[in-house]
């Protein structure tokens, strides 16, 4: 009888954090990352939405694993992502419909999230239901956590505010008080200094990403982790084409391919 794995919760929790962080260690779900951190408000409603996919969509997969068939699983995971995912937009616009306006089209393209699939593929379809749902929890914490990091620079920075709109986003259940962020432009004109307009741009964007994820590999170098790499790449739609034949989970025909 084989020996049952043992798992470490914490570890796999804590993974997402640095030393697999999806966004600023393992570069996935790049597109969503940029469009929707120019304010923090907008980069949290983000994260939080991906998340509740994140748990949701590993829980069903890891319980579907073993009757998913191996040649249709990846359709099969588009369909539970995507079923999540209305739910959740329908949540989104039935309870916070003025984050479901400022997100627009990149809420439903969570379906697509690379960070979602790649999830599915490399970890729930391979392991029980609880890691597989603590593992969405972890990564869904740190793709949040890269989210509200970008969307905190380029909200100070560009637009010389800060939780700019939180009362929309959470005023609804909590007593703001008439809270509605921290606005610094006052401040910065009487300095006779204006917010820097180009980091809400997307050129602002890819520099704030770069700077942010030099000083995150950079702390995870510092503290001896690994290099991340993102496991069971079979499952991405490029896979046939890949020239990493050195992947020991590649599938036959590609191994093939390169043999050849």
């Amino acid at each position: 009888m084989a020996e049952k794995k043992k798992y470490s919760y914490g570890k796999e929790l804590t993974k997402g954090f640095l030393r697999e962080n999806p966004v600023l260690r393992l570069v996935l779900g790049t597109c969503p990352t940029l469009a929707t951190s120019t304010s923090v408000v907008n980069g949290v409603g983000m994260g939080i939405a991906a998340t509740i996919v994140l748990i949701c969509s590993n829980i069903a997969i890891s319980a579907l694993r073993k009757v998913i068939p191996a040649k249709a699983r990846i359709p099969a995971y588009i369909v539970v992502i995507a079923s999540f995912v209305t739910i959740v937009q329908m949540l989104v616009k039935a309870f916070v419909p003025a984050l479901d306006e400022s997100l627009g089209v990149f809420l439903p393209l969570i379906v697509v999230n690379c960070i979602i699939l790649g999830r599915a593929e490399a970890f729930a379809s391979k392991n029980p239901v609880l890691v597989s749902a603590v593992d969405g929890l972890g990564m869904g914490i740190g793709f949040t956590a890269a989210l509200f990091c970008m969307g905190a620079v380029r909200e100070i920075l560009g637009a010389g505010t800060f939780l700019a709109g939180i009362d929309t986003m959470i005023g609804g259940f909590v007593d703001l008080k008439g809270f509605t962020g921290f606005d610094f432009t006052e401040t910065l004109a009487n300095l006779k200094l204006a917010p820097m307009t180009v980091f809400i741009l997307p050129a602002g964007g890819f520099f704030t990403f770069g700077v942010i994820m030099a000083l995150a590999n950079r702390l995870a170098d510092r503290k001896g982790m690994p290099k991340a790499e993102l496991r069971g790449c079979e499952g991405c739609p490029h896979a046939a084409v890949c020239g990493r034949s050195e992947c020991a989970e590649a599938p036959a025909d590609r191994k093939e391919a390169d043999a050849q």
